[in-house]
């Protein structure tokens, strides 16, 4: 059965070219000396990225392999100006990621709803030999060509937005416990890998507050080698505020189950370890409180430790209290507020990234279809027209 959670599409963009301005003079029986009127081209179609609040992946953009904008129409006698191509806007989910496909360079980030993002700008229209004239230039016989469209091909990868991310080896319970927190219904079963696609609850907390928590398949050893599942969807915890990482009590070493955990993490990218983390033990059903205390004795003392049974209740609304303690703390909030988006500087599987251009604000990434880069339309070459033709 094919999954309904995309979080990678390649898309082929491509904006509208500037329509050609008119070169026209008027001849008419009652003003044989009318004059220049060509009329301004339309401006070319640009694309925009846009943040919905009503997706949660990249399903709908799957099967789009090419979006295009629309190109300005020419202009026309009379002085009429040509159509306006039309602009087109690309629906993403907020927590998007854009990439250039061909060279790796980040490009952007959607991470609100509603937030519009110019991808490709539609080129300008020409303009018609009725903005050239002058005292010493009556009737120009020319007028200028549209703006090239551009084009590129870029990448959308999805980055789940939530509060807290479990961390845990396959069958530790995230699953079960995002299902007794929240509303989701993830699936459930007695063998690894049960999770195949990340999902998201919301979890209910006292006087009407509530956080996010999103549960991410199990890693596994070497996952930041490419091995298991993780490696594909380790990115979905890139943005979470909060790690919880989750070890089931009847694992043979509590302590390095989670050591391995973390350096997994560290592996794939060594930032997040910055972000604040609580050590969750699961399956505490099969445990007695004098296991629980011995245990609780050899596990790390740098970070809040709770033991839970999500079957039983047991120990769920002291982790609620931890989790919320942690995601208001100061600390976190300033750590959110100031952490860098680590991807922008990892090499991703499709390519290298490029270095980082001095100038950010230069397209050395687009590619212009219809000729050369002009930075203005100034430095167009005039098109000239018979008279005849007017």
């Amino acid at each position: 059965m094919e999954s309904n959670f995309v979080d990678y599409v390649k898309i082929m963009c491509r904006s509208g070219k500037g329509g050609k301005g008119s070169m026209h003079l008027k001849h008419v029986k009652y003003n044989p000396n009318g004059g220049p009127d060509g009329g301004d081209g339309g401006k070319g179609g640009s694309i925009y990225l846009r943040g919905n609040h009503n997706y949660w992946t990249l399903l709908h953009l799957k099967y789009e392999r090419h979006i295009f904008a629309g190109h300005g129409g020419n202009g026309g006698k009379d002085k009429c100006h040509g159509t306006d191509g039309k602009d087109v806007y690309i629906d993403v989910p907020c927590g998007t990621v854009v990439y250039n496909a061909e060279t790796g360079k980040y490009i952007c980030d959607v991470t609100y709803d509603g937030q519009e993002v110019l991808l490709l700008k539609g080129g300008r229209g020409g303009l018609g030999n009725f903005q050239f004239r002058s005292a010493t230039n009556q009737a120009p016989r020319y007028a200028q060509p549209g703006e090239p469209m551009q084009e590129m091909t870029i990448i959308l990868e999805l980055k789940l937005l939530a509060d807290v991310g479990l961390v845990g080896f396959p069958n530790a319970g995230k699953s079960t416990l995002v299902s007794a927190l929240s509303n989701a219904k993830p699936k459930i079963a007695n063998y690894p890998f049960t999770t195949m696609e990340p999902s998201l609850g919301i979890v209910g907390y006292r006087e009407g507050k509530s956080f996010v928590m999103a549960d991410i398949p199990g890693i596994i050893e070497g996952a930041s080698e490419g091995k298991g599942l993780g490696l594909r969807f380790l990115r979905h915890i890139e943005r979470n505020s909060l790690l919880l990482f989750m070890v089931p009590g009847d694992t043979d070493d509590i302590k390095r189950e989670y050591e391995i955990l973390l350096n997994e993490l560290a592996q794939f990218n060594p930032e997040m370890l910055d972000k604040h983390r609580v050590l969750a033990v699961t399956k505490c059903d099969l445990l007695d409180e004098e296991l629980i205390g011995m245990l609780r004795e050899t596990l790390p003392g740098d970070l809040p430790v709770v033991f839970i049974s999500a079957v039983t209740g047991y120990g769920l609304e002291e982790l609620k209290d931890v989790l919320w303690r942690e995601l208001n703390a100061e600390s976190n909030k300033l750590q959110a507020l100031t952490a860098e988006d680590s991807l922008v500087h990892r090499d991703k599987d499709m390519t290298r990234f490029a270095e980082e251009l001095a100038d950010e604000g230069e397209d050395e990434d687009i590619e212009y279809v219809d000729g050369e880069d002009i930075e203005d339309l100034d430095d167009f070459e005039y098109e000239e027209e018979e008279e005849g033709d007017a």
